[in-house]
C-alpha cells in the first residue's frame, strides 16, 4: 500500500506502535540509521505486541539506500515546516511517506529534496510544537489510506 518511513527514529514505543498500524493497514515500514534504540528491545516488543511478525520491515543505513531500495512512486516529507495541509495531497499506492525522528525532525535537506507540494504538515493550534511521532503517522496513515477507499480492509461487520 504505503511505505512509511521513520528517518532515524528515537523512541522504541514509538516505532512499535507504527509496526502495529503498518501491520493493522498493509504498509511498509523503512527505519532509516542510526536507531535510537535495538529492534529487539522489550519497549519495541511490547509497543508492537505481537504485531512485529505482522509488519513488514526493512531497515536501511540512510534514506538514499532506501530511495535506490524501493524507488517509490512519490515522496511526501511530513513536517512542521511543511507547506501544505496533508488532507490536500491525493495520494496513491506505493507513495512513500516520510518522517524525522521525534527529536529532530526532519532537515531541511531532506524537506526540500521534495517539490512544494509534496512537503506536508498536520494542523495543529499556533502555540503548539509538534505531535507524537506514532500520532502523526497515524493521522497521515489513515487519510491516505481512506484515498484509496481502504483498499484491502476487513469487511464492515453489521
Amino acid at each position: 500500500m504505503f511505505h512509511i518511513v521513520l528517518v532515524e527514529p528515537k523512541i522504541a514505543p514509538n516505532t512499535g506502535n507504527i509496526m502495529r498500524l503498518c501491520a493493522n493497514t498493509g504498509c511498509l515500514l523503512h527505519l532509516i540509521q542510526p536507531l535510537g534504540f535495538s529492534l529487539d528491545a522489550a519497549k519495541l516488543r511490547r509497543a508492537g505486541l505481537d504485531y512485529r511478525d505482522q509488519a513488514g520491515v526493512q531497515v536501511h543505513d540512510h534514506l538514499a539506500a532506501f530511495y535506490q531500495c524501493v524507488q517509490p512512486l512519490r515522496v511526501f516529507t511530513l513536517s512542521t515546516k511543511g507547506y501544505v495541509y496533508y488532507t490536500q495531497a491525493a495520494f496513491k499506492p506505493g507513495d512513500a511517506l516520510v518522517f524525522g525522528s521525534e527529536t529532530e525532525g526532519l532537515s531541511e535537506a531532506v524537506r526540500h529534496s521534495v517539490p512544494p507540494d509534496q512537503r506536508l504538515c498536520i494542523p495543529m493550534q499556533a502555540q503548539s510544537r509538534s505531535l507524537n511521532l506514532s500520532n502523526a503517522v497515524a493521522v497521515v496513515t489513515y487519510e491516505a489510506w481512506r484515498q484509496c477507499q481502504f483498499h484491502g480492509a476487513a469487511p464492515v461487520v453489521s
